[in-house]
């Protein structure tokens, strides 16, 4: 009974305690600048950052990753074809030699809701890109201003990304990954980025070599995230150019001298395109389809790259396929003909996808 008694006691001693402190705070509060104590920092509820936790979430924990970005046209299927652009890609990696755990740390930038909603489904690391007053949606026709406003998009993006410390291989969801690239890659911590090409003509000279922006690695530091800033300010002064074309026109201007970056151009032994094929399938890691003007051609032809692919793997497993040539040189490999794609540039009024 007595501890009843005390337990009341005590309640009430707390209650009138607290109801003292809450009315010198209230009565102090036009006399101290000072506010009273802010409750528990843990209790407030602040607001998630979207991008830090996707970026997280894919990255490997040297705080590398994989970036494509994708929208509707590349998410669904066309009215002509049960493959989507998407599809596809992750198929390579299914394909691919050294690919399949990469997928982990792929993050998808969906710039539409529809390929959002695709990615999610799909189970992939993804994140909404958001951009005021466009509708990134549709299969953008090429060189239109909703293409163009597109890529500067994706080239904004990018660089909010290597600001946050981010390394990162950018790859165009028309690249299809044969082999794992980060093996042909330099780990060189002095190497800044390494980018793809068009046409590689041994020359490392970037005024030599017609770059693509379809495929490369870049390293977060301050050289790099300067030339991201740099690129991406050139975008009102830049009327009838992709930012492929502006970058192309950085380097042959000296700019990446200028910042200090060492950057490598890939050969498109490893990193190929159908551009200019690699001659050499035993070492090729990734295959573009770039130089083609719409997305139906690009599936088309990328299905015959995967087709292509799992006969020289079964032919190579079965029978021990002699390409290798003589001091380790490959011996010319065909690809099917890039049909779509080559007759892609004779029709009227075609379009381009982002990529």
């Amino acid at each position: 009974m007595d501890h009843s008694k005390n337990s009341v006691l005590n309640l009430t001693v707390l209650s009138l305690l607290s109801s003292a402190v809450i009315l010198l705070c209230f009565l102090s509060a036009t006399r101290f600048p000072r506010p009273c104590p802010a409750p528990n920092p843990a209790s407030v509820h602040a607001p998630a950052d979207g991008l830090g936790s996707a970026l997280a979430r894919a990255a490997m924990p040297d705080k590398t990753l994989i970036i494509a970005v994708v929208n509707r046209a590349y998410a669904e299927q066309g009215v002509e074809s049960d493959k989507t652009m998407l599809g596809l890609f992750l198929e390579s990696f299914w394909l691919g030699e050294g690919t399949r755990g990469l997928l982990d740390h792929v993050l998808v930038v969906a710039v539409d809701e529809a390929a959002h909603r695709r990615c999610l489904f799909q189970r992939l690391h993804c994140y909404r890109l958001e951009t005021e007053g466009v509708d990134f949606g549709g299969e953008a026709v090429y060189m239109s201003k909703g293409f163009v406003r597109m890529m500067w998009a994706r080239t904004q993006f990018l660089t909010e990304v290597l600001r946050r410390g981010y390394s990162f291989i950018f790859t165009d969801t028309d690249v299809m990954w044969l082999r794992n690239p980060f093996v042909r890659l330099s780990r060189n911590q002095s190497v800044d980025l390494q980018i793809s090409t068009d046409l590689f003509n041994g020359d490392p000279r970037p005024e030599k070599n017609l770059i693509n922006t379809g495929f490369y690695f870049v390293r977060s530091n301050n050289k790099t995230v300067a030339l991201f800033e740099t690129w991406y300010a050139q975008k009102d002064n830049a009327t009838g150019k992709k930012e492929q074309d502006v970058l192309q026109d950085l380097a042959r201007e000296g700019a990446f001298g200028e910042l200090g970056l060492n950057v490598r151009f890939l050969d498109t032994r490893y990193f190929s395109g159908f551009c200019q094929d690699s001659k050499d399938i035993r070492a090729v890691c990734t295959v573009h389809a770039n130089c083609c003007r719409s997305i139906g051609a690009k599936t088309l032809d990328l299905t015959a790259v995967l087709q292509d692919w799992k006969r020289f793997r079964q032919s190579d497993k079965e029978e021990n396929a002699a390409v290798g040539g003589v001091n380790g040189t490959a011996a010319p490999y065909r690809w099917s003909d890039h049909v779509g794609c080559s007759k892609s540039w004779n029709r009227v009024g075609n379009s381009t996808p982002i990529s």
